[in-house]
């Protein structure tokens, strides 16, 4: 090739790098070189100065054509893919319509008009046992994967509903998340697990009793933090001191390292005043901090908790409707309205115990009694750890009592055969 071969419309190759250019226009400066005006492959113009050595690694670009010969089915799965990715922009439900899931109006409630219109999220999600909090945690992931605002995600449950956990997000919503292990975390590469790993489901004693993983996880950063039983997460108030759980600590931790936080519970209130507003400070520490601070040092019932007015313990529980639901069984209903849970009725029957059941019972009681006063003079002497491991196999004893007959034959006839 010669330069003055470089013609408008030609399609260079090598001649800048990062691809193939057309050429505008060439400009001589004798028979040794010349400037080439350039388009790039986005419309860019540009300029270079080339001589007759720079020729020998300058060509002329192939030709780029289309055809019509790739495999249909398989295009029809690429647009079928990013069709999916855009559904949200369509689908204010795009969620629910790609999860193996039928979902109650609570559920869709909490999502879409609750969690997903908080910006960051904060937001603690207090229903009754069995109105499908996992669910609700699933679709909410879901939406925000698809929506293109989570990608990373941690879960944090007790040891015994982490696989319950893996196998629900598989299931329902085809969401592959990984369980953190000790074996796991030693075979990770970095020696972080919480960076290697976009979604993840790990033990919330695991990491609350490792000063180690917690450094690991303050060193990492997640779009989605889920707690589930997050009321375990506790932290006390005695006097002026608030006293912190290692769990309340981790959860500490996890509130600063994400962008959106999720707590789940069925019991937020413990009927302490000032252990909600600890537990709360979880949520925002900035509000409810300078509560906790002001409110006073007695207990009280937990019906103000949700409804923000005071309890009897002379302090006051704030509004905390914007960050909080509480659904109770009652008030949970299908889409015709009816209820999801049949009504509870509760009443004590009166029954008659036979002659050999009242004198068990009552030769338990005695014994239970008397017992008892020993652990309370154990506790007076000093011996306090005895005494309470005492009066919890005592308290046991009271239960199998009034279980059956047999449950507490079975017992008495062990602590027969130890002695």
């Amino acid at each position: 090739m010669e330069l003055t071969d470089l013609t408008a419309g030609m399609r260079l190759s090598g001649a800048v790098a990062g691809g193939d250019v057309t050429v505008v226009a060439t400009e001589m400066h004798g028979t040794v070189s010349a400037t080439l005006t350039y388009r790039t492959a986005d419309g860019q113009l540009g300029e270079r100065l080339v001589t007759v050595a720079d020729l020998a690694d300058i060509g002329i670009a192939a030709e780029s054509h289309w055809s019509f010969d790739a495999d249909g089915e398989m295009f029809r799965l690429a647009s079928e893919a990013r069709r999916m990715q855009m559904a949200h922009l369509a689908d204010p439900f795009a969620a629910v319509d790609t999860s193996n899931i039928d979902p109650y109006p609570h559920q869709i409630d909490a999502v879409y008009n609750r969690l997903l219109a908080l910006k960051p999220l904060r937001f603690l999600l207090a229903d009754d046992p069995g109105a499908g909090k996992t669910i609700m945690s699933g679709l909410l992931i879901r939406e925000l994967m698809l929506r293109g605002d989570a990608t990373r995600c941690l879960i944090v449950a007790p040891g015994s509903l982490v696989e319950q956990w893996q196998d629900e997000l598989w299931d329902k919503f085809g969401l592959s998340f990984d369980l953190m292990s000790r074996e796991s975390v030693e075979a990770s590469r970095t020696g972080n697990p919480f960076v290697e790993r976009n979604l993840l489901i790990a033990r919330v004693d695991q990491v609350a009793r490792s000063d180690d993983l917690k450094d690991r996880l303050r060193a990492s950063e997640w779009d989605l933090v889920i707690v589930d039983e997050a009321h375990k997460m506790s932290a006390h108030r005695y006097g002026d001191e608030l006293r912190r759980t290692k769990r309340f600590e981790a959860g500490e931790i996890l509130r600063d390292c994400t962008r959106h936080f999720l707590l789940l519970t069925a019991t937020p209130h413990n009927g302490k005043n000032e252990d909600f507003l600890a537990f709360m400070t979880l949520i925002d520490p900035e509000r409810f901090e300078g509560r906790l601070r002001g409110s006073d040092s007695s207990g009280g019932a937990s019906g103000g908790a949700a409804s923000g007015r005071g309890v009897g313990d002379g302090s006051e529980v704030p509004d905390v409707s914007d960050v909080m639901r509480r659904l109770v069984k009652e008030n949970l209903r299908t889409f015709e309205g009816k209820p999801l849970f049949p009504k509870r009725y509760a009443r004590s029957l009166q029954f008659e115990l036979s002659g050999p059941e009242a004198e068990l019972y009552e030769a338990v009681t005695a014994y239970v009694r008397e017992e008892m006063n020993r652990a309370d003079r154990m506790k007076a002497e000093g011996d306090g750890q005895r005494g309470v491991i005492v009066g919890f196999a005592l308290a046991g004893l009271q239960r199998r009592l009034a279980s059956s007959p047999a449950a507490i034959y079975h017992s008495l006839r062990r602590r027969r055969d130890r002695l």
